[in-house]
């Protein structure tokens, strides 16, 4: 929507910023004073989640600047959220009474759903792409996949690496990347088959995004 959002863990009544550019930022106040580990942009709305809070572990807004609290399916450490399909879809670090993701088609009503197989996992990113929701994380799965936010599969994992802190789609690929191995990276062409790949060092990598170079 023509704006730059950023969302924070820290700060009094200053825990999202705005931008037009990318270059000049402005401070504004979130719903709460939660940890809000990721915002996504979808369907005319700004949807950001948290790590913590009563109640209000979700906030939205129509323009990035004014923000209103949402209770979320449950109150958990949501760590990651994304848009797809007509769909908000959020993970969570720890899954609580069985509830690893939460579902919404509006961003203020959430469905509480079950990941894949051990929801004793730690889910660290969602992204989709390709018609799938794909999210990886820590624990024995690692991946799990979904075509409608709803239904999730448990997927191996490529290589080694126990720790895959975030995932994103662009190009026709899947790209995830995760901490301390030679082999944290891994790629895949449909979310379900991965192929372990080198990093560049073998550093913590955190995040990964796509952008097309095309003029």
């Amino acid at each position: 929507n023509g704006l730059f959002v950023a969302t924070g863990a820290s700060g009094t009544g200053n825990r999202v910023m705005t931008s037009p550019d990318g270059i000049t930022w402005t401070s504004r106040a979130s719903a709460a004073d939660n940890m809000w580990y990721s915002v996504v942009y979808g369907n005319g709305l700004f949807v950001a989640v948290s790590y913590d809070g009563t109640g209000n572990r979700v906030m939205t807004s129509p323009d990035g600047i004014t923000w209103t609290s949402r209770t979320s399916a449950a109150d958990n450490w949501w760590y990651s959220v994304t848009y797809g399909n007509g769909l908000f879809v959020a993970v969570s670090d720890v899954a609580i009474a069985d509830i690893a993701v939460m579902t919404s088609p509006d961003g203020i009503n959430w469905t509480a759903r079950s990941g894949a197989a051990d929801d004793n996992d730690s889910w660290n990113s969602v992204t989709y792409g390709n018609g799938i929701f794909v999210a990886v994380g820590t624990g024995a799965d690692r991946v799990m996949t979904s075509p409608d936010g709803i239904t999730w599969t448990a997927r191996s994992a490529a290589g080694d690496n126990d720790y895959w802190y975030s995932v994103t789609y662009g190009n026709g690929l899947f790209v995830a990347v995760g901490s301390f191995f030679a082999d944290s990276v891994m790629t895949s062409p449909d979310g379900i088959i991965w192929t372990v790949r080198s990093a560049a060092q073998s550093n913590n990598w955190e995040s990964v995004t796509y952008g097309d170079r095309k003029s």
